[in-house]
């Protein structure tokens, strides 16, 4: 009498019902990397930026302080070289420089939506943000962490190329823009300043 082995696709189902188990008792970096962001609430940062543009001959620099409090509030305050300040809350950015302000509601400039949904939606763990408009890949651990964003629109894909920001835990570090002329900026987060 020959006794029957099991057949290879019962072995299969067997260990992707394993590892399907394993996978939702266990959550992956990219799950807890998102949750220690959301659970952050605010941040006060100093910012250096450096955009390296085809048309210019040397990189344009600035530098400031960056405010966040969630879910949707980001200030970039420029200081250097020329005083400006950019405020994000509930999807209208207001610009500042001198003695003139401007207002534009995002909803009006789709093409600029995904640059600062990018940083809104990290910083805010907002998974489902980020993958409504980009294509997210994770890399590393908690303790040092790559996002890489590549658009799904074709016609953000043709300007962008991608971004990546870069951290440790619930802290941002780095966000690099490359757009697929070749220009890019990168935005070095420094430490928290404090109270």
């Amino acid at each position: 009498m020959r006794l029957r082995r099991p057949g290879v696709g019962v072995l299969i189902l067997a260990l992707a019902a394993c590892a399907a188990a394993a996978q939702t008792t266990a959550p992956t970096a990219f799950d807890e990397l998102l949750q220690l962001l959301a659970a952050r609430r605010h941040g006060h940062v100093t910012f250096t930026e450096v955009q390296q543009l085809a048309m210019l001959d040397r990189p344009l620099e600035s530098s400031g302080e960056l405010w966040y409090e969630a879910p949707d509030r980001l200030e970039k305050r420029t200081l250097k070289p020329r005083a400006q300040t950019l405020i994000l809350e509930h999807g209208v950015l207001t610009a500042r420089r001198g003695h003139r302000t401007y207002v534009m509601a995002l909803r009006d400039y789709p093409q600029v939506v995904p640059l600062v949904e990018s940083i809104r939606a990290t910083l805010a763990g907002d998974r489902a943000a980020l993958e409504r408009t980009f294509r997210v890949q994770f890399d590393g651990t908690l303790a040092h962490w790559t996002l890489r964003l590549v658009p799904v629109d074709a016609t953000l894909a043709g300007a962008v190329k991608d971004i990546r920001i870069e951290g440790e835990r619930d802290a941002v570090r780095t966000v690099e823009i490359r757009h697929s002329d070749g220009d890019r900026s990168l935005l070095s987060i420094g430490p928290e300043v404090p109270p």
